[in-house]
């Protein structure tokens, strides 16, 4: 019997002045029209904090040193297939987030903390409302999984 995987992803939570970096999903097939952070599949080869650093780049156009990345929530998502996602904060980076993508991303701006957009997606919100409580782990998902 093969190996069971999952896939890893990198999800960064951009946060300044009590705002929030979010971007609206577009023509990908998967939540569009929906609020998400900057994400993406972690390589192989790569470390998540690398991946991260790459994806703010390609994605946002932002500059963040792999050290400068700290691991602020880890989740375990089961949808068709199961998925581990780090999410990282960082306090400094170089840049202005400007939309690399819009084939991708229809728009990239900040949002309060305290307003999230309604549409913002139901994993990406939860893993929000853990790190301002400090749960450092969550689940998303299964039937049993607690909030």
């Amino acid at each position: 019997m093969p190996r069971f995987t999952l896939i890893p992803e990198a999800h960064l939570l951009l946060v300044s002045e009590g705002c929030i970096l979010l971007l609206r999903r577009q023509n990908t097939g998967y939540e569009d029209g929906n609020h998400s952070v900057v994400a993406g599949h972690v390589d192989g080869g790569e470390t998540a904090r690398q991946a991260m650093a790459r994806e703010a780049e390609e994605e946002a156009g932002l500059r963040i040193a792999p050290a400068d990345l700290q691991l602020a929530h880890v989740m375990h998502r089961r949808s068709d297939v199961e998925r581990v996602f780090f999410f990282f904060s960082a306090a400094r980076w170089a840049g202005e987030p400007v939309n690399r993508e819009p084939q991708k991303c229809s728009e990239l701006a900040w949002y309060s903390l305290q307003t999230l957009p309604a549409n913002t997606v139901a994993y990406v919100r939860q893993a929000i409302d853990a790190v301002a409580c400090g749960q450092t782990n969550s689940e998303f998902g299964w039937p049993d999984a607690p909030p």
